[in-house]
This record gives C-alpha cells, structure tokens and sequence, in this order.
C-alpha cells in the first residue's frame, strides 16, 4: 500500500502561502511562484539586516561630518581627536547630539579642537 503525502503537503502549501499574503498576482495565489518569492523575501531580509547597520553608520557619519563643517573641522580630525583625548562616544551618539543640542556638540567640537 503506498504512502499519500496529501495531508502533509497540504500543511506544507498552506504554511507558504500564509506567509505570501499581500504579495502582487500570481505570488500570493499559487505554490510555486509563492514558494520562490517567500525563499527570496527571507534571503533580502537576513542580508538587508547586515545591511540596515552599514546605512546607519553611513548616515551617521555624514550627519555628524556636516555639523563639524559647520563649526570649522573636518570629520577625520574630529574623531581622531576625541579618540586622543579619550572621550568614547559611539557615532549614533554623536549624530543625535549635533542634531538636537547643536551647543552640546559645539562644546565638544571646541574641547577637541587643537589650540592654536
């Protein structure tokens, strides 16, 4: 007597296609053509959660980089010079605090800035 997978397959089908839900045409209706996009849904998402640290730390150091424009020092020198004194405050940090206390971030810019 042979072995009916129909039940099996059945779950199987349901479980991808529950995960297609909201996809365009035939994605979100048929096995197949769901089945290839949720494979390829999962792989953006586990590449693009690498991918979403390298765009903050990009847009960070631009923020950070116009803001010591702005008050006469370049980026590389700022940062070479908070890590000579020892002040360690991550880029995140930083990018907020020119953001939103622009004279916090000047007192910074003007404590590394060297004397001339």
């Amino acid at each position: 007597m042979r072995v009916k997978g129909g039940t099996v397959t059945r779950r199987r089908h349901k479980k991808i296609l529950k995960r297609a839900e909201g996809y365009y045409g035939a994605k979100s209706r048929l096995f197949r053509k769901a089945n290839e996009q949720v494979m390829k849904s999962l792989h953006y998402a586990f590449r693009d959660r690498r991918q979403r640290k390298r765009d903050f730390r990009r847009l960070w150091i631009t923020r950070i980089s116009a803001a010591c424009r702005l008050h006469g020092i370049r980026y590389h020198e700022f940062i070479h010079a908070l890590s000579e004194r020892g002040i360690q405050i991550n880029r995140k940090q930083l990018s907020e605090m020119a953001i939103r206390d622009p004279e916090a971030f000047k007192m910074l810019v003007d404590a590394v800035r060297p004397s001339a």
